[in-house]
């Protein structure tokens, strides 16, 4: 048998795993990873051992599915609380950032190189994206706590700006490859009409097949070990449909990933976990191929150009679009440099680069030299100084998170629900003899390997291994309960609310006041009796309620259950089933299945308020 199957096999699974042995460096000294995969690659190349790859069209394919893979993870995994959070401010990063960074380094490579203007906005193009790759691997392993709306601006710009950069690049070498000189009038409209259809199309098609992938997933009956399997392989179809009806293939695998991540699509838990997976070998895959593509012995001539032009990108074109994207949205300026400097380049850069090599155009070669040298640029310079940047900013905030050991487990039928089960970290609240709510109560501690009643432990200790059963709504209160080092008050929004009522008030002016759906009969009742009737006859610290478009929360009971203190949330949870303190395996399992049957009493989560009339603040 032809041994070169063999070899190849030894060869490229040799290389993948050098790559992830490699990401143990990344992680422990907060490298660069992609500068890793890239140096990996070089070092496998012509130049370095020998390996001779050298086909483009080859090279472009493989960058691409790996990308489109890589893209619909980032969607999966972006939660719509960030998207509402930082949108319009990255959104306005990836459209009108990328364009101004393709104009401005345009300008510096006509007068750097030698290319012609077309050419040098092309190669603006390839460079004017950030990569998601290197952003959130940064951002993860430098275990960065930024504030909410930085990172979430940062992950969301370097997740959707691909598909400009894209077209762009595509557009221009279309362009460039015609031969003819273009009217600029003209370019201009043609680019704006293909734009937009381009986009259009894509984003159509993205959102349709987004809610084609969790309506099948829902309705065809696939054995758990495919089902992962024909999520990637619908999302790749997601891909090529975009492309093939001329649309943005990228922007299309995006958004389906984004809808699809946030619908109650079944098995999600175990489908993020496999996205996961094959994201990291994608980028494995696509970083070495491009590095091996690449011919160092090749940069010396360029070199000087080349760094000039990267440090321009860095320190000139990107601050300077970051700060005219960012004016209307009033950004700091700690914050705004920040960003500007989280502008890594990486395999997206280099993959578009490859496209002047693919339309044949005179300088392609020399086009992706100079880009290759740009990336590793922008990765030396940057990369390494991202986490000393945001400590030096003040962008750094308090971890309210300890080190959290959390599994989740997907029962058949528990829509909405999760089997959890956490490490109590000391310090936490429980550790400190916080009183746990009913919701939170675990049906099993296991302590030194013995698996206990919750009522047989006494107070809870750190180490001790706790599982619970609750909403999907609850873990992240539940975070902060067995994970966290900060103290739950009396003021705490999440637990609490942000405002207080009198539980001495009349129920019939929750209905008044926002329709709760409270009955005549329940009208006479105050909103202390309202909640015990409503919770079974007997009420708990933290017990939640939902009434309609509001949620009441117990914050505290007298010696005699009566309750004495309440919150009120206008964004309840969905309604909860209580369980037991502790419930056997068998009786667990029996209550499961129960509880899809009949209904349940109900307890739910949110963010409690007040009347608007009479309260203010909490």
């Amino acid at each position: 048998m032809d041994q070169s199957v063999y070899l190849v096999t030894l060869m490229g699974t040799a290389l993948v795993l050098a790559a992830a042995f490699s990401s143990l460096i990344a992680f422990r000294f907060g490298a660069p990873l992609l500068l890793l995969f890239l140096g990996l690659g070089l070092a496998a190349g012509t130049d370095g051992l020998g390996i001779d790859f050298d086909n483009a069209r080859l090279a472009y394919f493989v960058g691409a599915l790996a990308l489109a893979v890589i893209l619909f993870e980032s969607g999966f995994g972006t939660p719509l609380t960030a998207l509402r959070q930082a949108a319009p401010a990255a959104l306005s990063l990836a459209t009108l950032g990328v364009v101004i960074t393709t104009l401005l380094f345009g300008v510096a490579g006509r007068y750097l190189t030698g290319f012609g203007w077309l050419e040098s906005f092309l190669l603006g193009a390839a460079v004017a994206s950030t990569d998601a790759a290197a952003v959130f691997f940064l951002l993860r392993a430098g275990n960065l706590q930024l504030r909410d709306r930085v990172r979430s601006t940062l992950e969301i710009e370097s997740g959707s700006n691909d598909p400009i950069a894209i077209f762009l690049t595509i557009t221009l070498v279309e362009v460039i490859a015609a031969g003819a000189d273009p009217d600029a009038e003209v370019l201009l409209l043609d680019l704006v009409a293909g734009f937009v259809m381009h986009m259009g199309v894509g984003a159509i098609i993205g959102l349709v097949g987004g809610v084609a992938i969790v309506r099948l997933v829902g309705r065809l009956n696939l054995d758990h070990g495919l089902l992962p399997i024909f999520v990637l392989t619908l999302s790749l179809l997601v891909f090529a449909a975009g492309g093939a009806f001329g649309g943005s293939g990228f922007l299309a695998v995006y958004l389906a990933g984004l809808v699809a991540g946030n619908s109650s699509i079944r098995s999600a838990a175990s489908l993020k976990r496999f996205q996961e997976g094959v994201a990291w070998l994608a980028q494995i895959i696509m970083f070495l191929v491009l590095g091996l593509f690449a011919t160092p012995s090749q940069f010396l001539p360029i070199l000087p150009a080349s760094v000039a032009l990267g440090l321009f990108l860095i320190f000139v074109a990107r601050p300077v679009a970051v700060w005219l994207c960012l004016i209307p949205f009033h950004f700091p300026r700690q914050e705004t440099a920040f960003v500007s400097w989280v502008g890594l380049r990486g395999a997206v850069s280099i993959l578009l680069a490859i496209t002047p090599l693919l339309g044949g155009l005179e300088d392609g070669r020399a086009i992706f030299n100079t880009a290759f040298i740009v990336v590793l640029v922008s990765l030396v310079v940057q990369g390494w100084t991202v986490g000393p940047l945001a400590r030096r900013l003040g962008l750094i905030v308090p971890q309210r998170i300890g080190p959290l050991e959390k599994v989740e487990l997907e029962l058949p039928g528990s829509a909405h629900h999760d089997l959890l089960a956490y490490t109590v970290v000391a310090g936490s609240p429980v550790a400190r003899g916080e009183r746990i709510p009913r919701w939170a109560r675990p049906s099993l501690v296991v302590r030194g390997g013995r698996s206990m009643k919750y009522q047989e432990t006494g107070r809870l200790i750190a180490g001790d291994h706790v599982y619970i059963f609750v909403s999907d709504r609850y873990p992240r209160l539940l975070d902060r309960l067995f994970a966290s080092r900060t103290e739950v008050s009396p003021d705490d929004a999440d637990f609490f609310g942000e405002f207080t009522v009198d539980p001495r008030g009349s129920a019939a002016e929750l209905e008044a006041n926002y329709g709760a759906g409270v009955s005549e009969a329940e009208k006479r009742l105050t909103i202390g009796q309202l909640m015990r009737q409503r919770l079974g006859g007997h009420a708990e610290y933290a017990d939640r309620l939902p009434l309609g478009t509001i949620e009441l929360i117990v914050r505290d009971v007298d010696d005699d259950g009566k309750i004495v203190s309440v919150g009120l949330s206008l964004e309840p949870a969905p309604a909860v089933t209580n369980i037991p303190a502790f419930l056997s395996p068998a009786e667990l399992i029996d209550r499961i299945r129960a509880m899809f049957r009949r209904p349940a009493p109900q307890v739910s989560e949110g963010t409690p308020v007040a009347k608007p009339a009479e309260h203010t603040g909490a």
